[in-house]
């Protein structure tokens, strides 16, 4: 059916050699995952081809080349149904996932180390930036959230936060120990150094006016910190929280308590991350395993 499918699209269709070499490919990886399940291609159903564009995501493929692979079985499905007289096609209406389109960016553990080694502690600006960036990849907070913390909402002894985020909804974060030790220390040291005197509701306080940081003000902090430690990808408080999440999931999290922590009103927000994950052992398997 591959075969007259694709000679249907050269003498019919008139469609381009290249696109047919495109076709032809898309549909060779159809035909491989078809005979691993030990059926022919026109015996998939409906959650063999959702299992089939999955494994395309995972595989690392850019969106667009997803989203092309799966408009061809689908073109390839609706010929079978005209050519064998069926009433149903397990291709109708296959998409690829929306959740899917862009994976989100992570620093590797060395990358987060090297990050963290770059302000310097000994200075009251040093230091509130060392617990800043600490603070940010030990809880996942949004930046929004991490920048109107107040000292109140930290308690410290116990290794836990609470914070406001989206909808005006409190939540409590763990924090872990060493975390908690920087900020203590800038509690401690480089507070009231950078106030100079001056009264701030504000845990993490600007140099300036005793103010609290500003987002582009933090995001320039945190992105002059990437530079100077050499990474090569464009650094952004989410990319931190990205990291949170998918370091927390490598080691074993549950999913659903990643939810909680990162405050996400629907578990399939949080799903994301498992694709990252699927991406990386794919990457992992491809490169290492000796038959492959």
């Amino acid at each position: 059916m591959i075969d007259s499918y694709l000679a249907y699209l050269r003498d019919v269709r008139r469609m381009s050699d290249n696109t047919l070499e495109s076709y032809a490919r898309d549909l060779t990886h159809l035909a491989a995952f078809a005979e691993k399940r030990g059926v022919a291609v026109e015996g998939l159903d409906r959650r063999d081809l959702e299992g089939f564009v999955r494994g395309l995501m995972a595989s690392g493929l850019a969106p667009r080349s997803v989203s092309r692979s799966v408009a061809c079985v689908r073109g390839l499905y609706k010929f079978i149904a005209v050519e064998r007289k069926l009433s149903a096609n397990p291709a109708d209406d296959l998409r690829s996932p929306r959740a899917w389109p862009a994976l989100p960016k992570f620093l590797s553990l060395e990358e987060v180390d090297l990050l963290l080694e770059q302000p310097d502690p000994a200075t009251p600006r040093g230091l509130r930036d060392k617990a800043l960036i600490e603070l940010l990849y030990a809880t996942g907070l949004r930046v929004s959230e991490l920048i109107s913390l107040r000292a109140g909402d930290l308690n410290l002894e116990e290794g836990y936060l609470t914070c406001v985020g989206k909808g005006d909804k409190q939540r409590m974060v763990p924090l872990g120990q060493n975390a908690a030790e920087w900020v203590r220390r800038y509690m401690r040291d480089g507070r009231a150094a950078l106030l100079k005197k001056r009264a701030s509701p504000w845990l993490f306080v600007n140099a300036r006016d005793g103010g609290s940081l500003s987002r582009v003000g933090f995001w320039k902090v945190l992105k002059a910190y990437g530079k100077s430690a050499g990474l090569s990808r464009e650094l952004s408080p989410h990319v931190l929280r990205h990291s949170f999440a998918t370091h927390l999931l490598e080691r074993g999290a549950d999913l659903r308590m990643i939810q909680v922590m990162l405050g996400h009103a629907d578990l399939s927000t949080t799903q994301i991350y498992t694709h990252v994950l699927e991406a990386r052992l794919r990457a992992v398997y491809d490169k290492f395993h000796p038959r492959d």
